[in-house]
């Protein structure tokens, strides 16, 4: 919301340096991005005079001009000297003092002067229209100003359009905040001040009753809680006078015409989102012209404003007209259409003032990516008590503004009145929770002030407000929202920092969270970084990777989405991390290691809300540290990401940890044969593995990623306690090499495991050292795998007898159970 300095200040006193307000709304919760000086964009224009006006030698319609701008154009000597402009305009002569754009200056629609030729004849400027300027739509030839007005003076300072303004950040919750009269508001709150704000009224009602005129019906329900029309007649359409210019400028918009800016003018003064129809766009039927709200057909099609074909849904609401509302004329609450728009034709206009569901609004308008200051207003909730106040004011401007006579009453189609019921604020409640000294008479002030009525009773401690919040906050219905409204104002800076009082409490961290700091202690050791990511994603984001969706549910699609982009919660980590590569990458970062722990939200059929699982997750790209003189760095692979995990397994002591080949569809987005089920025990924990690079495409990943994911429920439920002291033993250790020829499809996991079963006590560890493939020597489908075998006992020196009977025996065991045998 672009807030005008100047506009304010003729509603509410305020400080001179506008600073101060930022200040103020950033400390009561309103961010302000920037403070912007808007008379900046006339920087290099000037008011000048018209010298002489000579034809051009080469063409009829151009003219070489003599302007004079003052003390800005001079000769070596410092002497003010005019400047040679060829101008194409016809509307002007000798002598007339018009606005100039001298080389330098730059130009709404990103046009920048400079130095140049035409037709031969060098031309040091621009001679501006209205239109050039961005001060109306009007661009039949230069702006003429009047015989008095002074040459050379800096264009800004004579319009007074050099305004201060504050862009600010409005909260979801604040509606009523994107509108001048909702920032004058609240500004009278944070200063305790009032604030005032001159309305226009309709001077003269005539001709047929709008009742008379228009018909207004919603077919479908839970589109448009209300719907108002107005008719005003005769209007004539041209530019818009100077004061309304500057303020819509000022507040960002573009300018069109009289009609089309009183009614965005009045969406800035009110909030409200109005629209302007020609009355002749709508079909007649029994002497009326009908208007109706209904939801798009399926592959409905609608051309809007801006001149596109747009492919509408189920469920998006339309304004139409016509026998069953066969003819669409706007999509309802976001834009309006090509063949209903105020021309310099029309005559008659239809005004809309209307409050469309804010849900519906919303999926229209990022459905189609169609943002527009009227859809970001009615999507936060617009106030549907002030339709028809919100209709008056903009036809009394077309009255006063474009020679318009208002038809007498409206049409006002309401089917459920809103009721706003009272609040009971405790004294004592807001003491308690604020830890402040707010006094009592403060609170019945600010409430006041913010548009609440209040009703005091009792004394003390127990003195109760009972407040009705005005329709326009629909964000106060509790007890609770009032005593946050009232701290946000009087200051949480002012509140003394205290110790909670905790009687017969012991604090400390719960195992799940002293297990969860671990978690995240040793994956920063292992050389990760936390990062965290937004809990909503992208629709289809695992299918579009080939991610299996067993067991992470269905989507939990989000009702009222921020972006397109975040229309469902997540079910996984890795594409929000994979993001973070991307981004990463792209920034000229390759080595790029991250983990994230957070919330997985599971969908599931028939239930009111959704299983909430705990994950976490890391990525590792690149190299683990930069090029150095004395080596390489080498490259992540799968076997690091495995290594991070068994580490984090170790340290969490989890029992019976073992790796096993992830295969099938539910995989797809790994690399095969570079990827790994986690498990302890039967328990699936998660997985390992080099990300697939067709998955790696989907984000425009060029290098190898390496990824893991587990459930942290499970890898907490599983953690063991602290481990046993158990001594080193004091006696020799015997090894031993086994060399074992096994099928292809063998797995090194599998074999460790038999070795270690049927190796007992004596055996105390195993390690593969080797892996031989000969079609020759060692057979074709077949593979050597050489594996070091260390055997100790605890209590005596082993024998050669024990260490080689011990030895038998998994040889034995091995080759039975895997058609295996032993490499001589």
């Amino acid at each position: 919301m672009k807030v005008s300095y100047d506009w304010l200040k003729s509603m509410v006193e305020l400080p001179e340096d506008p600073s101060e307000l930022a200040t103020e709304f950033i400390r009561t919760g309103t961010e302000v991005e920037s403070i912007d000086t808007v008379g900046e964009s006339f920087d290099h224009i000037v008011t000048a005079k018209v010298l002489s006006k000579e034809a051009h030698p080469d063409s009829d319609h151009l003219w070489v001009t003599m302007v004079d701008v003052g003390a800005h154009n001079v000769d070596a000597e410092g002497n003010a000297q005019p400047l040679q402009i060829v101008c194409g305009a016809q509307n002007f002569n000798a002598g007339d003092h018009i606005v100039t754009a001298m080389i330098g200056a730059e130009l709404p629609g990103d046009i920048k002067i400079k130095k140049g030729k035409l037709r031969g004849v060098v031309s040091m400027g621009m001679n501006c229209s209205a239109r050039e300027l961005g001060l109306s739509a009007d661009h039949e030839g230069i702006m003429i100003l009047p015989e008095d007005a002074p040459v050379g003076m800096p264009f800004a300072r004579y319009v007074g359009a050099s305004d201060t303004v504050l862009d600010c950040e409005i909260t979801p919750n604040r509606a009523d905040c994107l509108s001048m009269i909702g920032i004058a508001r609240e500004v009278g709150a944070i200063y305790d001040r009032d604030f005032h704000v001159e309305l226009p009224a309709v001077q003269a009602e005539s001709g047929a009753a709008t009742a008379d005129t228009v018909s207004v019906e919603l077919v479908d329900e839970g589109l448009c809680e209300r719907y108002v029309a107005r008719v005003v007649r005769d209007v004539k359409v041209g530019p818009s006078p100077e004061w309304l210019v500057q303020r819509l400028n000022a507040c960002g918009i573009r300018t069109h015409n009289n009609i089309v800016d009183i009614t965005n003018y009045v969406m800035m003064l009110t909030g409200q989102p109005l629209h302007a129809f020609d009355l002749n766009a709508f079909e007649e039927r029994d002497g009326r012209r009908t208007v109706a709200v209904r939801a798009a057909r399926e592959g409905e099609v609608f051309r809007t404003l801006d001149d596109m074909e747009r492919t509408l849904t189920a469920g998006m609401g339309l304004i139409v007209t016509g026998e069953g509302g066969a003819t669409p004329v706007a999509l309802a609450g976001v834009m309006g259409g090509m063949d209903s728009e105020v021309t310099d034709a029309t005559v008659d206009v239809l005004v809309e003032s209307a409050c469309f569901n804010a849900g519906r609004t919303s999926h229209t308008s990022r459905d189609l990516a169609l943002i527009s200051d009227a859809s970001i207003r009615f999507e936060r909730q617009v106030d549907e008590t002030g339709c028809v106040d919100v209709a008056n004011i903009a036809c009394a401007l077309m009255e006063e503004l474009a020679g318009g006579t208002v038809a007498p009453g409206c049409v006002d189609v309401y089917p459920a009145p809103k009721a706003v019921e009272a609040v009971d604020l405790r004294y004592a409640r807001v003491l308690d929770l604020c830890g402040a000294p707010i006094e009592a008479s403060y609170i019945e002030r600010v409430l006041g002030r913010l548009g609440c009525t209040v009703e005091v009773s009792g004394e003390g401690r127990e003195t109760l407000f009972r407040v009705t919040p005005p329709t326009f906050r629909a964000d106060l219905p509790r007890e609770i929202d009032l005593i946050e409204e009232v701290l946000r104002l009087w200051g949480m800076g002012r509140v003394e920092a205290t110790i909670p009082a905790a009687k017969n409490h012991i604090g400390g961290l719960t195992r799940e969270q002293r297990l969860t700091r671990k978690v995240g202690s040793v994956l920063r050791a292992c050389g990760l970084n936390e990062t965290m990511n937004f809990s909503f994603a992208a629709p289809g984001d695992l299918e579009r990777i080939k991610m299996g969706t067993e067991n992470l549910g269905c989507p939990v699609r989000i009702m009222n989405p921020l972006v397109a982009e975040q229309t469902e919660m997540r079910r996984s980590l890795i594409p929000g991390l994979l993001q973070a590569v991307e981004y990463n990458i792209s920034h000229s970062t390759a080595n790029v290691q991250l983990y994230e722990i957070g919330t997985l939200f599971l969908g599931r059929e028939n239930a009111s809300a959704p299983k909430e699982r705990e994950s976490v997750a890391g990525v590792m790209s690149g190299s683990m540290g930069d090029v150095e003189w004395s080596r390489k760095p080498m490259p992540l692979r799968f076997f690091d990401g495995k290594g991070v995990v068994e580490e984090l397994l170790a340290q969490l002591r989890t029992p019976k940890v073992r790796f096993r080949a992830a295969e099938g569809e539910g995989y797809a987005f790994l690399q095969p044969g570079r990827c790994a089920e986690v498990l302890s025990g039967g328990t699936v924990l998660g997985w390992v593995g080099e990300i697939h690079p067709d998955a790696r495409d989907v984000y425009g990943i060029d290098i190898p990623v390496v990824a893991f994911e587990l459930n942290l429920d499970a890898l907490i439920k599983g953690a063991g306690s602290q481990e046993a002291y158990r001594e080193f033993s004091q006696f020799p250790s015997v090894e031993h090499d086994l060399a074992i020829v096994v099928d292809e499809g063998c797995t090194c996991e599998d074999l460790v495991r038999r070795i270690t079963s049927a190796g007992g006590k004596l055996l105390a560890d195993v390690r593969l050292f080797d892996v031989y493939r000969d079609a020759e020597r060692v057979g074709e489908g077949k593979k050597s795998m050489a594996f070091a075998l260390t055997y100790r006992s605890d209590d005596h020196t082993l024998t050669s007898e024990e260490v080689e009977k011990a030895h038998q025996k998994i040889v034995t065991k091995v080759c039975k159970a895997l058609n295996a045998e032993v490499r001589s």
